[in-house]
This record gives C-alpha cells, structure tokens and sequence, in this order.
C-alpha cells in the first residue's frame, strides 16, 4: 500500500524539493501552502509519477489548518508521513528595535502553525499507532547568534516540541524526527530581508546548501526500517562551521 505524506510549506525551497524527491518514490502527496496558482503548478508536474492532492490555507489559521485536513478525500485521509516544514524568518534586528509585527509571524508560523497542523493530524496515527513526524527545525534551534533573537527562539521551541512529541508518542510506535539545516539558498533570505538587496549577498562566495540537498537527507529518514529513527540532524554545508562562522572562499 502506497504511503501518503503530508507536507507545508510546499511551494518553494525545500517542501518542493522534498514533495518532488517523495514522488519519485511513489508516494501520495498532500501539498500545502498559501500560494494557490503555484500549488496547481506544482501538482500538474507531479500528478505525472504519483498522486497528488492540495490545500491551500496558512498554517497560522488554527480554523482554516482544522477545516482543510477535515476536508481530505478518502483517498488522502489516512496520513502517514507529516513533514512540518512550513516556517520563515523576518527581519533581523538586536531584541530592542525587533518588530512586533515580524515577532509574531515567526511565533505564529514557526512554533503555532506546527502545532496546529500536529494536533490535527496526530490523533489518526495514535489511533492506528502509526505514522512518521519529520520537523524542519534550524542550526538556529541549536545555537543563538547575534541579532537573531526570536527567530532563535522559535527555532528552539521546534527542538523542543519535537523532543516532546517523540516522548509523548513513543508508546504509539510513531517515529518523530527533526532535521536543521543551516544555510540553505532557497527564497527564505528575500522573506527575511524583505526584498532588500542585501538578501542578494547572503549566499555568495560558497556553495550553500540546495533544497534538494535536504530531501535527499528526509527521504533517507523517511525511508529507514522499522525499528531505526533518525531522531535529530544537524546539516551544514561544508562552508559553515556554525551559525557565525562561514568560509566564503570555498
């Protein structure tokens, strides 16, 4: 029986990545993500290797997270692979001139949205006593930098959370996982900069991580027998030493 995976954050940067690295393996995909156009895009490529299904909501909506699993076909309802993925980062400011509005996007997504789509999806795995969490968490969930404040915070709270949930769901057979990138070339830096040049130069002068770089390493996780669960990896290109130290003459 072919397994469904659940994925946020699926139009770009590594949810894409990792929703096309699972099709190629034949796994059913419920992609979700706010930008419906490119959620139709993406589905028309992938609809050629496997099954594909959308939702179009934001993960901070604890009412439209709840509305859009509960609206699943029979074909998608039994989930048994969630990859939180879906997160962002904004602004980067010393903690007394950070913004409220970009602290709670990052609370909100980050911490809450993962949260909210876990409470919804989990239920049907203990019930089956089944099922795979993968949480993508951050080199920032392990180590604070400066200016990075809540953006780190909300990155620890992933570990954290992922820590508990493993615990939690451990007499339930269900493997909870989280993988932390650091530097990866995706869109994140324009988010965080807010379109400002300066997000141009974050990955120049060295090979930083790819998106596809990290599906790789989830499907290796998703993919392990039984009885073996990848329970934390930290992943940095090898131009990063740690979240302050990156070699830009590699």
């Amino acid at each position: 029986m072919k397994k469904t995976a659940f994925i946020t954050g699926a139009t770009s940067g590594i949810g894409l990545a990792t929703a096309k690295e699972l099709a190629k393996h034949n796994i059913k995909l419920i992609l979700c993500g706010r930008r419906k156009e490119r959620l139709e895009t993406i589905k028309r490529e992938l609809e050629q290797k496997t099954e594909v299904y959308t939702l179009n909501f934001d993960v901070a909506d604890k009412r439209a997270v709840s509305e859009a699993i509960n609206s699943l076909p029979d074909g998608f309802k039994q989930i048994d692979i969630l990859i939180n993925n879906a997160g962002n980062a904004h602004g980067l400011d010393p903690i007394q001139t950070g913004s409220l509005d970009d602290w709670d996007a990052m609370m909100d997504i980050n911490v809450k949205g993962l949260l909210y789509v876990s409470k919804a999806i989990i239920p049907q795995m203990t019930e089956r006593k089944s099922g795979h969490i993968i949480n993508i968490g951050s080199s920032a969930g392990k180590e604070v930098y400066p200016k990075g404040n809540v953006y780190c915070g909300s990155k620890h709270a992933v570990l954290a959370i992922t820590e508990g949930m493993r615990i939690d769901l451990n007499p339930f057979g269900i493997k909870v996982g989280a993988v932390n990138p650091g530097l990866v070339e995706t869109e994140f830096s324009q988010v965080r900069f807010k379109g400002d040049s300066i997000a141009d130069n974050v990955y120049k002068g060295f090979k930083a991580l790819q998106p596809e770089d990290l599906a790789e390493i989830i499907y290796f996780a998703i993919s392990r027998p039984p009885h073996v669960n990848i329970a934390d990896i930290l992943v940095f290109c090898t131009a990063q030493a740690s979240s302050t130290i990156v070699n830009k003459d590699l």
